[in-house]
């Protein structure tokens, strides 16, 4: 008999464990590990570079060429650091994988509080950018469709606008995993590229304004003060990739002669340097061509050649597509796993359509109701963008490594950590203020 329980025992385990392996392959998140180390130059590229990019030069205008050039460098330098953590940290674990960033929190701040750190700050962030990827996309689409009509077509209200740019993601959210939008996602890092490049070299060739001005526009010092914070949160939320990175590297395949953070790293740096490609020059050669008269959309500063700008327009609305996508695939796999572990609901299309179709329905409610909805990010997500980008990396790095305190590691993280705790504070005390002036003139569903 006692050789009898353990056999009784060990077929049950060995059964739990080929059910959760069948539930863990069709999971997006975990269903697919083929990728290549370009998928995840590409998926960090459109993960990262919004359309945000365009709305930088405006940044410099809030900030003057010392401060906005300091804070875009920076920003960019940290943000790469915080990432090669996160890639370092995904098999830190021999023969274990964090496949979600709530797992590697789970793993440096224990079960539950890792999950209820990471999990609300990442759905912020992940849900409040699908939702401006839906503003953003029903906007541009209405530019595209203004400069081309040039006031000879009937004014559409943005409303029709986002739910025609909706109408596509109750498509492309049935794609089962990363790998399935792969294709989607790198249609949009090329566009992210072209319309960048657009953007900064019509400003070259137009070149300065005759009456240019850098001085930093504000009536008081409080109005000053405000818009510095404002422009210190565009700039800073312009690099959200970390929220989607481990879910990234988790379709890549690994091995112990091979891991996944050599691919995955290499795909990292190639997307950086494209991040630098599309938004220093923006930055630098938007502001410097019209100065503090820059709109808060370049593509609406430039105004001409019309068809370049409409091109650019478009490219705007393919780009955020595929953003929308890299952002909501995590989102999925999270309403997923509890349906089918917690619910126990079955496995198959018809939850994947009812519930990922729930979700689209859901964020173009909140894009047609509250199209400032930026705003609103900057505010909620100053406290979800900067510690999951910033500094939690750095908490989770501390926490696990345990490096020696006052070594060059130690150190580095603690400058990261306060200075992505000064920007939690600040960057909401900008929006707050957007949101107000905002909703000052607002009419609902106009």
């Amino acid at each position: 008999m006692g050789t009898q329980a353990p056999e009784n025992h060990s077929p049950t385990k060995d059964e739990r464990s080929a059910g959760d392996k069948a539930i863990d392959d069709w999971l997006p998140i975990t269903s697919s590990r083929n990728a290549k180390w370009w998928y995840s130059a590409f998926h960090n590229v459109t993960a990262m570079v919004g359309a945000g990019v365009l709305s930088l030069p405006y940044a410099m205008s809030k900030l003057g060429w010392g401060p906005g050039i300091v804070v875009l460098i920076l920003s960019w330098i940290i943000t790469l650091y915080t990432m090669w953590q996160m890639v370092e940290m995904h098999e830190m674990v021999p023969g274990k994988r964090f496949d979600r960033y709530h797992e590697l929190g789970q793993h440096a701040f224990g079960q539950k509080l890792g999950l209820w750190i990471v999990v609300p700050q990442q759905l912020i962030v992940e849900v409040g950018g699908d939702i401006v990827f839906m503003v953003t996309g029903g906007k541009s689409l209405k530019k595209f469709h203004d400069v081309i009509c040039d006031g000879k077509c009937k004014d559409i209200k943005l409303t029709y606008f986002i739910m025609i740019f909706a109408s596509c993601h109750f498509v492309l959210s049935q794609l089962p995993n990363f790998n399935s939008i792969s294709g989607v996602s790198l249609a949009a890092a090329v566009m992210s590229l072209s319309y960048s490049t657009i953007a900064w070299g019509v400003s070259l060739h137009k070149g300065k304004l005759p009456d240019v001005d850098y001085h930093v526009l504000a009536a008081t010092t409080s109005e000053k003060a405000f818009n510095y914070f404002g422009a210190l949160g565009d700039v800073a939320f312009a690099y959200a990739g970390h929220n989607v990175v481990l879910e990234i590297q988790a379709t890549i395949p690994s091995t112990p002669e091979n891991p996944s953070k050599k691919p995955m790293w290499k795909g990292v740096v190639v997307a950086y340097i494209m991040v630098a490609v599309c938004y220093f020059p923006v930055s630098f050669f938007g502001y410097w061509a019209f100065g503090n008269q820059v709109d808060d959309n370049i593509l609406i500063t430039l105004n001409k050649p019309k068809w370049l700008i409409a091109l650019a327009n478009m490219m705007v609305v393919i780009h955020v597509i595929g953003s929308y996508q890299i952002f909501a695939m995590p989102v999925f796999d999270m309403i997923e796993t509890v349906l089918v572990k917690k619910l126990h609901f079955p496995p198959g299309l018809a939850l994947r359509l009812i519930a990922r179709s729930t979700y689209v329905a859901l964020t173009t409610f909140v894009a047609i109701t509250i199209p400032f909805f930026g705003g609103l990010l900057g505010f909620f997500g100053g406290f979800a963008f900067a510690p999951t980008t910033y500094f939690l990396p750095c908490i989770m790095w501390l926490a696990i490594y345990k490096p020696k305190r006052f070594s060059l590691s130690w150190f580095t993280n603690w400058v990261c950590i306060l200075l992505g705790v000064v920007l939690m504070i600040l960057a909401p005390i900008g929006a707050l203020r957007q949101i107000i002036l905002s909703a000052k003139t607002y009419r609902f569903y106009s």
